[in-house]
């Protein structure tokens, strides 16, 4: 299948970036890191720069593979990752819009490679457990009732890719934020150090300069693992709970 692919070329955060577009033939059965792969394959034989994106896994894990294609963060298909996202989902002759994601707190480092560093920030504030446990206890010793478990680990699949960001017209990272801080409360463990871990993270998303909540749905709609946006209404309650609470 020929393809049009009309790519977004930043040399660096502080250069102006512009669209550049490229032929490519690509095999229906590739993913689309594959296709960009052949792609780069090409530039390199012509001594031309290659395109910078980013990529880890290839297996819908590590969330590395974050542009956005066609308009959509991760592309069209609902729950798809780009690197999951495989060729057959265009046809031949369409021309493919390929950017990094748009977000004031994503830099651009080159190319379609952004700076999501920021994510890392904000779990640093708080999205784990601290406090001493001791030994690793029996896997039933501590009863977890079967729907808390099952939010937590439904929460808890969010790969921080940032494509909620990029979807938010405000650029806001509360459904990822969320996710952090609602896997860690539906479980014992986690609720020790819960008002603090709450204050903290939403402290510094503030202070990365992630926007407000816009409530427009777009970052539960294209969140690859489809986490859902009750996350973020259950963030405001703990929220204000904390507030109160103080941050014992």
């Amino acid at each position: 299948m020929k393809l049009t692919l009309k790519i977004w070329r930043q040399k660096n955060s502080t250069a102006n970036g512009h669209f550049e577009n490229y032929q490519v033939v690509a095999d229906e059965h590739m993913s689309f890191l594959e296709m960009l792969d052949v792609l780069n394959q090409q530039l390199i034989e012509k001594k031309q720069d290659p395109v910078a994106f980013e990529h880890d896994c290839r297996e819908g894990i590590c969330g590395a593979c974050s542009m956005v294609i066609n308009g959509r963060p991760h592309g069209q298909q609902k729950g798809t990752t780009a690197c999951q996202l495989h060729m057959r989902a265009f046809k031949s002759g369409d021309t493919i819009t390929i950017e990094p994601f748009r977000a004031s707190s994503f830099p651009v480092i080159k190319d379609l490679a952004v700076d999501r560093s920021s994510l890392d920030t904000i779990m640093q504030a708080g999205g784990y457990i601290s406090v001493n446990t001791g030994q690793a206890p029996d896997g039933n010793a501590i009863p977890v009732d079967s729907e808390d478990s099952s939010s937590a680990f439904d929460a808890a699949t969010c790969i921080g890719c940032g494509a909620c960001v990029a979807a938010c017209p405000n650029g806001s990272a509360m459904l990822y934020t969320s996710a952090k801080i609602n896997h860690l409360n539906k479980l014992p463990q986690g609720k020790v150090e819960h008002n603090k871990r709450v204050q903290n993270m939403i402290k510094v998303m503030d202070k990365e300069g992630f926007g407000k909540c816009s409530n427009v749905g777009a970052c539960e709609v294209e969140c690859p693992k489809e986490i859902s946006t009750d996350n973020i209404a259950a963030l405001n309650r703990y929220y204000l709970s904390s507030v109160f609470a103080g941050n014992d």
